[in-house]
């Protein structure tokens, strides 16, 4: 079962993050949806967080964890914010489970195939050596070679906890992402269309939706609308957390 944060009391809303990200990421927006009556359930995917760890990682399978996790609290009718990965999960999972989603919000990812781009922080995560039982500023100094974006860095460095007293560790299983990164660019299946309600949002910085893109969006969303948060990038719902939140409640309610 996979790992959450719940927080309110109210109408069901699923957060889904996206690589390398956690439910603790969405704290503060989680307590916001909260406060205008969402029950939030913030995941952790497989291999991710607190979740458990496994040698398969595909879309299937996560969509089918999100799946088993509604089963399990009872959630019949849900509204989902999925974010880049957890994004292309919260696609998969609303066209396969159309009679539970009840609004579908779609972060800085699309349907479309991406190629593989991870490959720096992949390089930059494999460098740290934990058997020096390194600290967590000799960490952040090996990932800055690879990864020299404060922002992005800072996120990583939130996936670091102590294994033991003295022994740091990441808690994402690093070992199957290095086996298996070609599937987070996966597309959507072609055969896959979700008709209810659903809400796009990119970032103005960002080259993850481009406007040639929007066609294909409409073919598997065609009740979607698109928003652009003009100075954010592709962490938007970071970079711009105000903006974020007033875009998705307003289509939430």
């Amino acid at each position: 079962m996979l790992h959450s944060r719940i927080e309110g009391t109210g109408k069901p809303l699923l957060i889904i993050p996206g690589f390398l990200g956690t439910s603790d990421n969405w704290k503060s927006l989680a307590t916001q949806y909260a406060q205008i009556g969402f029950q939030v359930h913030s995941l952790d995917l497989r291999n991710h967080g607190k979740s458990f760890h496994s040698d398969d990682f595909t879309y299937n399978l996560m969509s089918q964890d999100v799946f088993d996790y509604c089963k399990e609290n009872n959630l019949n009718s849900v509204s989902i914010i999925g974010h880049s990965m957890g994004g292309k999960v919260a696609m998969l999972f609303a066209t396969e489970h159309t009679e539970i989603v009840k609004k579908l919000i779609i972060a800085d990812i699309g349907p479309k195939y991406y190629a593989p781009h991870h490959q720096d922080i992949l390089d930059g995560l494999n460098a740290v050596d934990f058997s020096k039982k390194p600290s967590r500023v000799e960490v952040e100094e090996t990932l800055f070679p690879y990864i020299p974006d404060f922002g992005t860095r800072q996120f990583l460095m939130k996936n670091l906890f102590w294994k033991e007293s003295n022994q740091l560790a990441f808690r994402f299983n690093l070992e199957v992402f290095n086996k298996k990164i070609n599937e987070i660019g996966v597309a959507l299946p072609n055969e896959n269309h979700f008709d209810k309600p659903t809400l796009f949002i990119r970032g103005g910085n960002s080259n993850y939706i481009l406007d040639s893109d929007l066609e294909n969006i409409k073919f598997h969303f065609p009740n979607y609308i698109l928003e652009t948060i003009t100075n954010a990038g592709h962490w938007l719902h970071a970079e711009n957390p105000k903006m974020f939140f007033e875009i998705t409640a307003q289509f939430l309610k």
